[in-house]
């Protein structure tokens, strides 16, 4: 098992920036490909973006495409997520998770990841 912590939320206006970090401890970090989801309030949890074990592969929802960018340190043990010209409709509790790397593809949907972090608000203000 590997446990998740995130941080880096907070209030941003829009147009702004945030940079979220999803730290691991536990199992090799390196073993696992990892993704960025969000849920706002009364909605279903949505993919963000996913990167494999090596960073050599990425995935990012449309709606984030050329804003958001996910990254990782093996070495640190962390996942980021930069989020730059943010939108209201960004507002949301962003959670990190891992899944144990096994075919190389990059996966988008939740019920493929195993371990979830508790998450971290994200508020974007018109």
């Amino acid at each position: 098992q590997v446990q998740l912590v995130e941080s880096g939320g907070g209030l941003v206006q829009a147009g702004g920036s945030l940079r979220l970090s999803c730290a691991a401890s536990g199992r090799a970090f390196s073993n696992y490909d990892m993704g960025w989801f969000r849920q706002a309030p009364g909605k279903e949890r949505e993919f963000v973006a996913a990167i494999t074990w090596s960073g050599g592969s990425t995935s990012y929802a449309d709606s984030v495409k050329g804003r958001f960018a996910i990254s990782r340190d093996n070495a640190k043990n962390t996942v980021y997520l930069q989020m730059n010209s943010l939108k209201p409709g960004d507002t949301a509790v962003y959670h990190c998770a891992a899944r144990p790397t096994i075919d190389g593809l990059v996966v988008v949907t939740a019920d493929g990841y195993h371990n979830w972090g508790q998450g971290t608000q994200v508020t974007v203000s018109s």
